[in-house]
């Protein structure tokens, strides 16, 4: 898999293991929305954020936006803004920074408690993602012009309207919560998370053909 942009070493072996033939036709159509919404704003030198919602932005949203932004820098896609929220605000789960280190990212935790704040580096010269728990409405993300691309089936169905959008698309992923205090559940968070990267990443690789 080639690329402009160098990742961090253990990060960009991973990578390199990925295959996009893994990912099915249908699964393609889904990522499909994605990439024409990215390409519209490449063709007219825009800005492109990302909305990655799920209902308590604890695993399946940050794990989207952390693999979104290091893909959009891996196919040196200019201007894109990945952010992840919640239908309600709990805490980014510690696996997920766990699993996300196991992949080669350098994780640092800025502050404790119980919405802890994490540093999500992902290559030398670039600004880590910083990653905490928050509603998909905070502060800290963008009020419009951005795409809303809903992470699980829940927030989908249960938030039909996301203020600021300019458009919604449903990506959902099956949760790793359901193999929390499990023997599979390092193996299952490590699935969902490798999926997902395949998967952004594969979208951000057509941009570039």
């Amino acid at each position: 898999m080639s690329n402009s942009n160098t990742l961090l070493s253990e990060l960009n072996k991973t990578v390199s293991l990925f295959d996009f033939e893994n990912i099915t036709a249908d699964r393609k159509q889904t990522l499909q929305p994605l990439i024409d919404f990215i390409r519209s704003k490449v063709n007219g030198n825009l800005e492109i954020r990302l909305n990655f919602i799920c209902t308590h932005n604890s695993r399946r949203s940050h794990l989207s936006q952390v693999w979104a932004q290091t893909a959009a820098y891996h196919f040196d896609v200019k201007n894109v803004f990945c952010y992840s929220g919640g239908t309600e605000a709990t805490a980014l789960f510690p696996k997920v920074a766990e699993t996300l280190e196991k992949s080669g990212f350098l994780i640092e935790v800025l502050s404790k408690g119980s919405n802890p704040v994490y540093a999500i580096k992902f290559a030398a010269a670039q600004s880590p993602v910083i990653g905490f728990s928050k509603k998909y409405d905070h502060v800290f993300n963008p009020e419009n012009d951005f795409a809303a691309i809903m992470t699980c089936s829940q927030a989908d169905d249960g938030c039909p309207f996301i203020a600021g959008a300019a458009k919604r698309i449903p990506i959902t992923f099956e949760d790793p919560k359901a193999f929390d205090n499990s023997p599979q559940q390092t193996e299952k968070y490590q699935e969902r998370s490798l999926q997902i990267a395949t998967e952004m990443l594969y979208v951000f690789s057509e941009l570039k053909k």
